[in-house]
């Protein structure tokens, strides 16, 4: 059961955004921006396991991501000079997102053991 109203509540937030995206996107944009998703994943990870210690590590995760994923913006943010579109756009931001991926793992393994 807990697993389907995780299922509802990011469903709820993704259309949420991307219907207002088309409207007021940078509403949209903030919405997204917002750790939503985070609290949500917190709060539900330790109602789950009630593991303080793992709720430590997930969250010095997600500190350590955050600027990693933001790696992914970059073609989009850069396409009026690259002349990249949308796919070319993705698709580059999706291995940029793979290398910051690789860059976290490294990280983890190096200072958490």
């Amino acid at each position: 059961m807990l697993f389907v109203v995780k299922i509802l509540v990011a469903a709820v937030l993704i259309a949420l955004a991307s219907s207002v995206a088309g409207r007021k996107p940078v509403l949209a944009g903030f919405i997204i921006a917002l750790p939503l998703t985070s609290m949500i994943a917190i709060l539900f990870a330790y109602v789950e396991h009630q593991d303080m210690l793992k709720i430590n590590k997930f969250t010095t995760s997600i500190v350590a991501a955050v600027p990693l994923s933001m790696l992914f913006f970059i073609p989009f943010i850069c396409h009026k000079w690259l002349k990249l579109n949308f796919v070319a756009s993705f698709l580059m931001g999706t291995a940029l997102l793979a290398a910051g991926y690789l860059i976290h793992t490294y990280l983890f393994k190096m200072f958490q053991g």
